[in-house]
């Protein structure tokens, strides 16, 4: 095939690392080394080594690891990376302790943002699958010059494989307990000398871990996925190259996940759900018409049925008590344009020594909602719709052969109308900037030492819920400083790569999940979650990777997080502690082994400290440790591998809360958890051709 174009980043998908597979290449000298990494930084391909960021690219040969079907499943390798359930999924995630864990009947501006090959999955993370991934890259830290509004925190994106100009493709079946299968498969190649194709499919069922002793089920919190990804790559003519997507994702995933004692047994009579249909289309078209720039035109646009209920009182009649049920089914509605200029070795300024970018970046988002709660005198609608219009820039100045200077800015406006049925409104218009100046120095080949100071921002809101005071309705926009210093080293012939960053970031007008416990008439308890702002917030720590190549058949990879967080604000019951969902420490160790004649083997340790589970209530996770083994045979093009996840069978919260509902106890308050898998065994296999 003529040449189709390498991917170059756009605000609409913005990978900031590319990598190849962490693999041994054996030199003329007989020295394995790792594979070269390419990182795409600053709106350009680059080397790890002059990337200026604190990020974690989590390669193809980690995400084709059997059951990993989801997000979920590998952000775990990512230091300072958490997430939360409350759902069928973990859907909701933190980075350096900032980020939503939960939504109901607000509408939530994501702190952390989810782009999937160029689309904004920000609001619908349950389709934030890995189908076909070749890819997931976490950077960590406001993005307020690549991204904006939606990346307070960093940005999680997901990259699937290209459309290759040779025919290839695989099949994957995966059984495991739990009555859990999977089957997947992809294919592509050129369709002529001038397109190529890509097109996946998966479907993923389970009946989940949990039981319904009261119904007598074990399906009530089950997975049912079905997904389905198409990708071209045209070679519209010798300046033009075209890149599609199309998406579509029809998820019924059941939700019946909290019990009363705080098991995996559960009482509930009316089990829940969490569903999600998608259909999104994303195109980039890249054009090299002249020789003073690259034109990138990327455009997206989604549509999403989202439909989540729950068992209010998780119970049933015999307990006694209440019963009630609580639904909230949204229409979710996005569309994003990217028009960005790239100079060329001949536009490049000041003798050649600064490249630039420029561009305008275009977002909308709107989300009906309509309510059923049993308590409710009638059904909740509400309507939001969010326009913004940025227009950024960035330049990277070139001061010596080792000592880099890079500075970007944002400015952004935001507008956004909300109604609902209670007669309430709120038009506000916000105007936010945000940046980054980074210093990069290149001791050598295989030593980068940089500075940074970025700012990114959020945008305020209003909080919906008819039971709060006038008072606690609105919140303000925030922003977010961080300062950061970093070292990234290739050590031992190129066998070890590692990465060190040290930060600390300071939030003003902090939004925090709040609450207010409002006791009914029965004497139980009506929790109401809220957004509100705290006057600061800050947190500081470290960042470790490292991966080694320690001979042919052998690579060992570890990550470190260490973070201390702190909320700011006086009289509030809050003030001085921890921030939620931000463990002081995160770890994972894992080591790949070619075993000889076919057979491979591997070994995981994950784990994190204890966390709150919100800025307003004391309730508590346990810290926790999780092992996952995997045994496995290949030969020619097939394999078979065995799996077992969470060996100890650890005990271990993925949600939480605090409040009454138990009515045998009065309904006295208690923390209650949602427990991630326990124990799992199962087996795949695999083809390719």
């Amino acid at each position: 095939m003529p040449r189709l174009t390498p991917f170059v980043p756009s605000a609409l998908t913005l990978a900031m690392a590319a990598t190849l597979p962490a693999q041994a290449e054996e030199n003329t000298e007989s020295v394995y080394t790792l594979a070269p990494v390419l990182v795409t930084s600053s709106f350009r391909e680059d080397t790890l080594q002059d990337t200026a960021a604190s990020v974690s690219v989590i390669d193809e040969a980690e995400l084709d690891k059997p059951n990993t079907n989801h997000l979920e499943d590998v952000l775990a390798k990512a230091p300072n990376v958490n997430l939360s359930a409350g759902a069928s999924r973990g859907k909701f995630y933190q980075i350096r302790g900032v980020g939503e864990r939960s939504q109901f009947i607000g509408v939530v501006n994501p702190s952390v943002g989810v782009v999937v090959d160029g689309i904004d999955m920000s609001a619908m993370t349950t389709g934030a699958t890995l189908l076909d991934a070749s890819q997931v890259e976490v950077l960590r830290g406001p993005q307020g010059s690549l991204y904006g509004a939606n990346a307070l925190a960093g940005l999680i994106n997901v990259r699937a494989n290209e459309p290759t100009d040779t025919p290839e493709g695989n099949v994957e079946l995966t059984l495991g307990e739990y009555n859990t299968r999977n089957l997947s498969a992809a294919v592509g190649g050129p369709i002529n000398d001038k397109v190529g194709y890509r097109i996946a499919a998966q479907r993923n069922l389970s009946d989940g871990f949990i039981t319904n002793d009261y119904l007598n089920a074990d399906n009530t919190n089950n997975i049912d996925e079905t997904l389905l990804r198409t990708k071209f790559r045209i070679a519209a003519s010798d300046d033009l190259d075209l890149d599609l997507t199309a998406f579509y994702a029809n998820i019924d995933n059941g939700y019946d996940a909290f019990s009363l004692d705080n098991s995996r047994h559960t009482l509930s009579d009316n089990p829940g759900h969490d569903r999600q249909e998608t259909i999104a289309l994303s195109g980039k078209a890249s054009w090299y018409g002249v020789e003073a720039f690259i034109l990138e035109t990327a455009l997206a646009v989604n549509k999403s049925n989202l439909e989540y209920g729950y068992d209010v009182d998780w119970a049933n009649p015999g307990l006694g008590g209440y019963s009630a049920t609580d639904n909230y089914q949204r229409d979710e509605r996005g569309a994003t344009a990217d028009i960005r200029f790239i100079s060329t070795e001949q536009s490049a300024l000041f003798n050649g020594r600064t490249d630039w970018t420029g561009g305008v970046y275009f977002f909308h988002r709107s989300s009906d909602l309509t309510r059923r709660y049993t308590f409710a005198p009638q059904h909740f609608t509400s309507e939001y719709e969010a326009n913004r219009v940025a227009t950024y820039g960035e330049l990277e100045t070139a001061l010596t052969d080792q000592l880099t200077l890079i500075n970007g800015l944002r400015v952004e406006q935001d507008r956004t109308q909300y109604r609902d049925s209670d007669n309430n409104g709120s038009d506000p218009v916000d105007l936010l900037w945000g940046g980054r100046v980074a210093l990069e120095y290149q001791a050598d080949a295989s030593s980068m030492y940089y500075a940074l100071i970025s700012r990114g921002y959020k945008v305020g809101g209003y909080n919906a819920t008819g039971d709060l005071p006038a008072e606690l309705r609105d919140f303000e926009a925030e922003t977010l400083w961080n300062y950061e210093l970093g070292a990234k080293h290739s050590l031992l012939d190129n066998r070890l790569n590692t990465q060190l960053a040290l930060f600390f970031q300071q939030r003003d007008d902090a939004q925090i999940s709040a609450y207010r416990n409002v006791r009914r008439a029965n004497g139980s308890t009506d929790y109401i979650d809220y957004t509100a702002n705290a006057e600061r917030a800050y947190s500081y720590g470290l960042e470790a990777q490292a991966q080694w190549q320690a001979s042919a058949d052998l690579d060992i990879y570890g990550s470190l997080g260490l973070l201390d967080t702190r909320l700011k604000e006086a009289d509030a019951s809050f003030d001085g502690r921890e921030a939620a969902h931000a463990p002081e420490y995160q770890f994972a160790l894992g080591a790949n082994l070619d075993l000889g004649n076919g057979w491979f083997s591997g070994l995981d340790v994950e784990g994190k400290d204890a966390f709150y589970f919100s800025d307003s209530h004391d309730a508590r996770s346990d810290a926790y440790a999780l092992l996952h083994a995997r045994l496995g045979y290949q030969q020619d093009n097939w394999s078979i591998t065995l799996w077992g996840r969470n060996l100890t069978d650890e005990d271990y919260a993925v949600r939480g809360f605090q409040f009454g509902n138990d009515p045998r106890k009065g309904y006295a308050t208690e923390d209650y958890i949602q427990l991630g898998a326990p124990r799992m065994f199962g087996v795949t296999t695999r083809f390719m051709f």
